[in-house]
């Protein structure tokens, strides 16, 4: 088209350039939705709240073995001139060791509350959740540990050993044993909860938006 001498060429917009243009233009970039973002926090936010309850129901199990280990004792009414037969946890190492260890596995516990209800209410904050998967599978591995030591030293008590000429002592001391034994079991429900924390964290972490 001619004007006042000078001469304008119209270039029509090709199709690349419109699909250039159109995100700028809709703001729609690469990336998650608001609905996307929602159903992952919520997702989110119903594994922190599992969490949380399995994490207070795991406090209170090493809890409960703590004090029950913590408080066994039996002695036998019968007695010589010079010698009383008493048995106490702290009489071996390994039981002493259990009730250290679930003590620092439960006092853990109870700490990491208020980081669990963080990651309820920030569904997407991952330092929590990372401090919590770290920290987790280090009580699993001590509460493991003392559970199964005092497994092997309960299992001697109940049957004893003949080659080692190691009486089964829970013929006289049934309640210490019986304590032991209830007291191992706790441990071990403390280690299968603690597993699942990790699990529930695990999969807070795989998903992301």
């Amino acid at each position: 088209m001619e004007k006042n001498g000078s001469t304008k060429i119209d270039i029509p917009e090709t199709s690349r350039e419109r699909k250039g243009k159109a995100p700028l233009l809709g703001g729609s970039g690469p990336g998650p939705g608001p609905a996307e973002y929602a159903k992952g926090a919520g997702y989110k936010k119903g594994i922190a709240i599992f969490d949380l309850i399995l994490r207070i129901s795991a406090a209170a199990a090493a809890l409960a073995a703590t004090a029950t280990m913590g408080t066994t004792e039996q002695t036998l009414p019968f007695f010589t001139q010079f010698f009383q037969f008493q048995a106490s946890y702290d009489d071996l190492p390994t039981f002493t060791f259990f009730v250290i260890a679930m003590a620092l596995v439960s006092g853990y516990l109870v700490l990491s509350i208020p980081f669990s209800i963080v990651c309820i209410a920030r569904p997407h904050a991952l330092a929590p959740r990372l401090l919590l998967i770290i920290f987790d599978t280090l009580a699993v591995t001590l509460a493991t540990s003392a559970a199964g030591a005092s497994t092997a030293i309960v299992y001697l008590a109940h049957e004893g050993n003949s080659g080692a000429n190691w009486l089964a002592v829970c013929q006289q001391f049934t309640d210490f044993c019986q304590k032991t034994s209830t007291a191992v079991v706790a441990g071990f429900s403390t280690v299968v909860l603690l597993i699942f924390l990790v699990v529930l964290s695990a999969c807070a972490l795989r998903k992301h938006y």
